[in-house]
Formats: C-alpha cells, sequence, structure tokens
C-alpha cells in the first residue's frame, strides 16, 4: 500500500537515473573492478551483496569507526555497519590488538585456550545464563540450540513468528502466506515442506500464539524480542510476557534471538527488559566483527542436555563445526565483551541514535508525510506509514521499493551508507556529533527533487 505521499514517479525515475550516472562517474575504480573478471560469481564473495541498489557494488578499501573509505578514495559515514556485524563500530582497538595478540599464540586447535574461563565469566555477568557454548555464527548457534530443544522435548516442531529473522536456519526461513506456513522465495532449493516443521504465527498475536501451542508438539519458540528484518516491529505491552506464560504452560522452551537487538542495551533487550528465555542467542558483533556465535541456557536446559548425551553413542556427541571455540573467537570475544560492548559505548550509541530520530522525526513533520519512525536503542527506522506496524502483514504493506532504492542511492552519494534492505539506520560508538543533523540535510534533499 503507497500511502498518500506527494511523489511523482516520473520525477522519482529521473532522478534515480541522475544519481546512477553521478555513482558510475565518481567511482571509476569499482566500476573498473566489476567490469573485471575474478573468479567470483557476479564479481563479489556473496551474491546478496549484489542486492544493493548500487549500479554496481562498492569496493571498500578500509573501514575505521563508523567510517568507511572506498576504493575511489571516498569517505562514507557508515549507518549499516555491516548489517550489525561492526555494530561496535569498525576495528575497534580492543579487538584488534587482541586478535594481532592471539595470532603470534596460535588460531585454532579445537582445545579449550586460556581465555576461556574469563570469557564464560563475562558471558554469565553480561548476559544472565549459567551456560554457553561458543559457535561461527548465530545462525548456527540457533541451529545448534534448536536441535537440543527438540532432543530435549522429543517434539519436532518449532514455531516462529512471521516476518522473523533467524540467519541461515532452513526451518526458521519461512513466511505466513493465506495463513499457511511457506518456504521464503530466498530459500533456494528447498526439499522438503517446512510446514512439517515449522509453524508460523503473527508477531503480537497472543491468540495464534496460543492456539499453536496448545498442539503440544512445539519444541520451541524461536524469536527476537522486536523484528528487525522485515522493518522495525516492536513487542506490543504484555507480548513477551504472554510468549513465556504460554510456552511455560505448554512444555516448550523460549529462545530469545538477540543477534540485532543486541543494540537495544548491554544486555541487549533480554538485559533491559527482564526476559527470561530457556536459550539465549546473539552473534554477528558479540565479537567485535569476528565470526561468532554464542548460545547461552538455563540449568534444566543443562541437565537435558547431559541426558541426551548419555543416549548416544561414546566418542561422537554431536554434529558441530571443527572451528567453533577457536582460540582466536575467545580472545577476540574477551576483548569485546570487557572492552567495547560498555556502558560508555552503549549510550554513546543511543545518544547518537536519539539524534537521528528526533531529526527525522522533525523533517517528516516539516514535510507533512505520512511516515512515521521506530527507534529501539542505538537501531532506528524510517516506516512509510503513518502509523507503526505491528505486525509483518502491516509491515510489508508500508513497502515501497522504488521510492527506497532511490533514497539509498542518493544517501550514497551525498556520503552515507544505510542498510540495503529497508530504511534501518545504526549507530555506532563513534558516530560524530555533527553526522545526525548531516544526515538529515541529506534526505531533505534528496525528498525536495522528488515531492
Amino acid at each position: 500500500m503507497r500511502w498518500n505521499v506527494p511523489i511523482v514517479r516520473e520525477k522519482l525515475g529521473e532522478f534515480k537515473a541522475r544519481e546512477s550516472a553521478a555513482y558510475r562517474q565518481s567511482r571509476p575504480l569499482s566500476a573498473a573492478r566489476a567490469n573485471q573478471e575474478n573468479g567470483f560469481f557476479g564479481g563479489v564473495p556473496q551474491h546478496w551483496m549484489l542486492d544493493w541498489p548500487m549500479p554496481f557494488p562498492l569496493v571498500v578499501q578500509q573501514a575505521s569507526g563508523t567510517n568507511l573509505t572506498d576504493l575511489d578514495g571516498h569517505i562514507l559515514t557508515d549507518l549499516c555497519l555491516g548489517d550489525t556485524g561492526a555494530m561496535f563500530g569498525h576495528n575497534p582497538e580492543p579487538v584488534a590488538k587482541a586478535v594481532q595478540a592471539q595470532a603470534s599464540r596460535g588460531l585454532t586447535s579445537m582445545l579449550p585456550s586460556v581465555d576461556v574461563e574469563e570469557v564464560g565469566s563475562l558471558l554469565q555477568a553480561k548476559f544472565g545464563m549459567p551456560y554457553w557454548q561458543i559457535t561461527l555464527t548465530a545462525s548456527d548457534a540457533n541451529r545448534f540450540a534448536l536441535r537440543a530443544a527438540r532432543a530435549i522435548t522429543k517434539r519436532a516442531k518449532i514455531l516462529v513468528f512471521d516476518g522473523c529473522y533467524h540467519g541461515a536456519v532452513d526451518e526458521t526461513a519461512v513466511n505466513l502466506t493465506a495463513g499457511r506456513t511457506v518456504a521464503k522465495p530466498s530459500l533456494w532449493g528447498q526439499a522438503y515442506d517446512l510446514a512439517a516443521v515449522t509453524t508460523c504465527v503473527p508477531f503480537n498475536d497472543v491468540e495464534a500464539l496460543e492456539a499453536a501451542l496448545k498442539s503440544d508438539e512445539i519444541a520451541c519458540v524461536i524469536m527476537e524480542p522486536a523484528l528487525t528484518n522485515c522493518g522495525m516491529v516492536a513487542p506490543a505491552s504484555g507480548f513477551l510476557d504472554e510468549v513465556r506464560r504460554l510456552t511455560r504452560a505448554h512444555g516448550s522452551l523460549l529462545l530469545i534471538d538477540e543477534t540485532h537487538t543486541l543494540s537495544t542495551g548491554p544486555g541487549g533487550w533480554t538485559g533491559t527488559y527482564g526476559l527470561e528465555p530457556d536459550i539465549w542467542v546473539a552473534g554477528k558483533a558479540i565479537a567485535g566483527g569476528i565470526p561468532t556465535g554464542v548460545w547461552g541456557f538455563t540449568e534444566d536446559m543443562k541437565r537435558g542436555i547431559e541426558r541426551v548425551r548419555t543416549e548416544i553413542p561414546a566418542g561422537h556427541s554431536g554434529v558441530g563445526t571443527t572451528l567453533s571455540g577457536s582460540a582466536l573467537q575467545m580472545a577476540a570475544l574477551r576483548a569485546c565483551l570487557q572492552d567495547v560492548m560498555t556502558e560508555t559505548n552503549y549510550a554513546a550509541m543511543i545518544a547518537g541514535a536519539i539524534a537521528l530520530e528526533d531529526g527525522l522525526n522533525a523533517l517528516i513533520a516539516k514535510l507533512d508525510l505520512p511516515w512515521s519512525v521506530i527507534r529501539l536503542g542505538a537501531r532506528l527506522e524510517t516506516v512509510f506509514a503513518p502509523s507503526l506496524p505491528t505486525n509483518a502483514e502491516q509491515m510489508r504493506a508500508s513497502f515501497d521499493y522504488e521510492l527506497e532504492a532511490a533514497i539509498h542511492l542518493g544517501l550514497l552519494n551525498r556520503g552515507f551508507l544505510v542498510t540495503p534492505f529497508h530504511n534501518m539506520l545504526l549507530a555506532g560508538p563513534s558516530l560524530s556529533r555533527e553526522a545526525p543533523a548531516a544526515y538529515v540535510a541529506a534526505l531533505n534533499s534528496i525528498l525536495n527533487e522528488i515531492l
């Protein structure tokens, strides 16, 4: 649904053509790279890098703090931050020093390193769970935790919320379409009907959740405290309390995935608002950008895992990944948890996000646009709707991909990199005081050309 926004589509197309030409002209070195065969599909190491709304991929020369410098020498204020992977800034000094030091002592051995005790204590203190495991990614952490949940409960199904994102876990990559659980179009080559193992219900819908849990076949409810990938959707008042009450009532475990909502505060949404999950997951930024995922769990979960381990043959206690828990990861985790994820850094991040929020709200009011802004800690988003959606269906109805792509390209040409998939911004701890006003001014200049 396109709300009554005074955007002339012909002017929007002309704007996009001008901005594309400006991008091409100002980036000859990146353009030359794009035209060369380099051995990678599409010229990029991951095909989704082609999804950015730019004529050809931007090649990054270096990154530091909240700035990126591209191959052609343009310095960009980064409000994407690797879609959370660099949430605490690019190359945070404590992590860089820890990685450099560990490199001289060995990277991986498939055995615990000397940092294990300190990292375990830091994880317990920051996030509350008594027991922890390390993986390479949050996707792996979710995958392994769901496997454990199924083994413990002896139930096959999981439940997710429409619009969720839990990484590359196949059974979570679903949409709710006409009341049916179906695989997302982006889940290529899916070999089986995901509805056999996954139930999908609308976010913020207590009745739908209760109806699904009454089957007593759900091993685990896996959820973000707020939707962050289909657009940002906050939980309604009392919704998360109801999720916890209902999962306990029906013998289902609750997994809270804080990979994105870690931006809420030093303990994530769970620590900030006092959630009580059985399993807690994070990744991306948790080790300052070094590939790492973590999953923590309760005493009851620990006893369940111990029981499961006694039921399998000795010597092969589970399918994992060899590089998980490496000395390199542990050194980076220790540095990030101890010296980067500090109250001071979070205060700076949230202050920057508030400044962006205030500026965007003022601009929307000045231009009388039927848009709104949502902020969750250091993360915020402009929504093309007059009131904030409460579920994924409402959020999808607000999308305007043509407008979004034009704005993103215009911002890039004006010195700002934003998340490519929707209008989400992430404020890093070193974001300058001038950056929020400059961002709003850049957006204003774009809107003046297309309104």
